[in-house]
């Protein structure tokens, strides 16, 4: 099931915003603490007034919620509401021993959510307070703060130790964002989504998780792909593949995946038997490591951006660079682009690099550490210098790639050429994709340069990607970025 958690000051706003919904939502949380005081008195007749199941939740403040009535208050309130009948669940924290509102739940036919709220981290003995929670409820529920790809799979595992608990299982917060869309590899009976204005950390809205992910339709029988990074929840990508599968009927889904490192990140691959997934920020070369089987290009750049799982082994691949040429090759091929500067000297960076000299542009790499630019200048045979001589090129170079993260969240107001002055003959690319218009290209308009932008080459090399993960072409009537 997806439930979407109401969060509105008045029943009227919680009923327009479950109409706005219905097509998304399988239930639905109604939370008491949220509601203005007047319109709490009102809660109890909510059950009537929709078709769908109904969980009541009067959240403490010490939980995350907004009720700071002393806790005798607060369970008399719970039990009023709960007889105006119709409640399906009502949600009980762990550490409320009284059984008064538990008793009043069970005789009114009401299902009772044991939940559990910890918004520093997770408790190491997580197994056994899941456990716990179910022999004093119908539903147990833990609502944790991961922080690492290790707590991750510590929330995956959960499902493997208590598999016929009926339970809900949350990540909250960027770290947990992959366990409310794949709830259902948890084990979990529901996720929460919200109406488009998170309630709690890392809340997906209900209309993505149902029809960008198709959370609820998650089976035993769908692959999983993803990308991983960090930061990585910007990421369009999922935009991309996901309709793209849909499109062609592919029983997959697409997952943004924070990380802390490549090697975690692969153990937690294995553990969700991913077919394959993007690589973004910063693990790019990093990831090549860790490959049985690298393309030529791979081996060539030094970096890759596609894996794929192969019989016995991952198998990496590129296609930044084939992403990155295509929106400029009618220049390249006209000759108006001859020599570029290119910022920047990390893994995209050096597809970039090795795709311009493929195409015999004259490059030279600025980058703030200078070793770095040399190294990489060293590799492809091209020229280098640090980004404090950036003004020196003023005029003198065709295109200028801001290959850098800078520009991207939370950097927004970053441009890393600040003190460059476009001529406006220059043809200013920007790999960054959100947002559309960075700092960088927005200074580069204004001197009347010709704009390229990160989310042409991101679509193209995504469209390569969904190749490498399908076998199938890109549908050519779908353009999920428009």
């Amino acid at each position: 099931m997806i439930c979407l958690t109401l969060s509105g000051p008045t029943i009227e706003d919680n009923l327009l915003d479950l109409e706005a919904n219905k097509d998304f939502v399988d239930i639905c949380e109604l939370r008491l603490d949220l509601l203005n005081p007047e319109e709490q008195a009102k809660a109890s007749t909510f059950p009537s007034l929709v078709n769908i199941p109904v969980i009541l939740t009067l959240r403490r403040v010490s939980d995350g919620g907004k009720c700071n009535l002393q806790e005798k208050a607060r369970r008399s309130l719970l039990m009023e509401t709960l007889k105006g009948g119709g409640f399906s669940y009502v949600d009980i924290e762990d550490d409320v021993k009284k059984s008064d509102v538990e008793e009043c739940a069970h005789s009114l036919g009401v299902k009772v959510i044991r939940s559990f709220h910890d918004f520093e981290g997770i408790p190491a003995d997580i197994f056994s307070k899941v456990h716990s929670l179910s022999s004093r409820g119908d539903v147990a529920k833990i609502a944790v703060t991961p922080h690492s790809i290790a707590d991750i799979m510590t929330l995956f595992r959960v499902n493997e130790e208590l598999k016929d608990t009926p339970k809900i299982i949350i990540g909250m917060g960027q770290w947990g964002v992959c366990t409310r869309i794949l709830y259902k590899k948890m084990g979990s009976i529901l996720t929460f989504g919200s109406n488009g204005v998170a309630v709690a950390p890392g809340m997906v809205s209900a209309r993505d998780l149902k029809l960008l992910y198709r959370a609820d339709r998650i089976n035993d029988n769908t692959g999983i792909y993803g990308i991983v990074g960090n930061p990585v929840m910007h990421s369009l990508s999922p935009q991309i593949h996901n309709p793209g599968f849909h499109r062609i009927n592919y029983n997959a889904v697409y997952v943004p995946f924070l990380s802390d490192s490549i090697r975690s990140f692969l153990t937690l691959a294995e553990m969700l038997r991913l077919r394959g997934f993007s690589v973004t920020v910063p693990f790019k070369v990093d990831v090549v490591r860790f490959l049985g089987n690298i393309t030529r290009e791979v081996k060539q750049i030094g970096s890759c951006n596609t894996v794929v799982r192969v019989p016995n082994m991952w198998k990496g691949t590129n296609t930044d660079f084939y992403g990155f040429l295509n929106p400029i090759e009618k220049e390249i091929e006209d000759g108006r682009i001859t020599s570029a500067l290119v910022l920047g000297a990390g893994g995209a960076a050096k597809a970039i690099v090795w795709a311009l000299k493929m195409r015999s542009v004259k490059v030279t790499i600025l980058n703030r550490t200078v070793s770095k630019a040399e190294d990489m200048a060293k590799l492809y045979g091209v020229a280098y210098d640090s980004m404090d001589n950036i003004k020196n090129y003023e005029g003198k170079v065709d295109l200028v790639v801001q290959a850098t993260s800078l520009g991207l969240y939370p950097n927004e107001d970053v441009n890393p050429a600040e003190d460059f002055e476009f001529s406006g003959k220059e043809v200013a690319y920007d790999i960054v994709y959100a947002p559309k218009y960075t700092k960088f290209l927005r200074a580069a308009e204004k001197a009347g340069c010709t704009l390229k932008f990160g989310i042409d080459m991101l679509m193209e090399q995504g469209k390569l990607q969904f190749e490498s993960f399908t076998g199938y072409h890109y549908p050519k009537n779908l353009d999920p970025l428009s």
